[in-house]
């Protein structure tokens, strides 16, 4: 039988591999990683790092295209609701190494969501049909991120730098599209560079295709797009981080001049 984790260089896709090795051996174990190719450095070393210390070859596969390389040639800039990125970059290359070396019969598939994501299980079982799909994180229901980072961390690993940086995940160097305005906000905080070169990217994205923005705002029940730039603006304006009602995200504090992008 072989043993596929889907490993992101997540903290659960990597909680998930050691809860596989544990109960399957390493023997059949394959870590199966989809690459963006804008991965933050800490993740890459996590995934290298952690994969050796669990014996288990890390397996890489990758489209060839960076995140707004997609978006440019799907003419459709990624958001919360529809992201191209994430089934083009990551789904789609799995999906072909699956078909040319995982028989379904013999495979299982393991994603590392917890118990309380438990609601996406039928649309993951239902994606990656024909080959059968395990959640293992999910039968620890008191299970906390805080605590896997801690296994990981008792172990001499390193997790990605975007957790200590308070972010909820490390994909994309924190220039996940399908974050929401709180999460820009702290990479505004954290990383005004990438923040910065996002913004651009988008800008010149909307200079050839109109009003689109990967945020959203509602005001008066309309839903319009919300650029980075007047995102930015926003929070220059009033001195601190705040999303489009007005109130500042938790964990957030007063940006120092340093801290914006100019």
């Amino acid at each position: 039988m072989m043993h596929v984790v889907q490993y992101s260089g997540g903290i659960g896709s990597w909680a998930t591999a050691r809860r596989v090795a544990a109960r399957h051996g390493i023997d059949n174990l394959i870590l199966l990683f989809s690459d963006t190719l804008v991965e933050e450095d800490s993740l890459y070393t996590f995934l290298t790092e952690s994969a050796a210390q669990l014996g288990a070859p890390l397996v890489r596969v990758a489209d060839g295209r960076t995140p707004f390389e997609v978006y440019w040639h799907a003419r459709f800039l990624g958001n919360a609701r529809l992201a191209p990125c994430s089934k083009i970059l990551k789904q789609q290359p799995a999906r072909r190494w699956l078909d040319a070396n995982a028989d379904p019969a013999t495979t299982t598939l393991y994603v590392g969501i917890d118990a309380g994501e438990a609601r996406r299980i039928p649309g993951i079982r239902k994606g990656w049909a024909p080959w059968s799909v395990e959640f293992p994180l999910t039968a620890e229901p008191d299970l906390t991120k805080d605590a896997m980072l801690g296994e990981a961390r008792a172990l001499g690993l390193t997790p990605p730098a975007a957790y200590e940086e308070g972010f909820s995940h490390a994909n994309c160097s924190g220039c996940c599209v399908r974050a929401g305005q709180a999460h820009w906000l702290r990479l505004l905080e954290r990383h005004p560079d990438r923040y910065a070169d996002y913004e651009r990217r988008e800008e010149a994205f909307r200079a050839e295709f109109g009003n689109v923005a990967i945020l959203k705002q509602q005001r008066d029940g309309v839903v319009r797009p919300l650029p980075l730039a007047e995102l930015r603006r926003r929070t220059q304006t009033s001195g601190s981080p705040r999303t489009e009602d007005g109130s500042v995200p938790a964990g957030h504090q007063t940006f120092s001049n340093e801290g914006k992008v100019s």
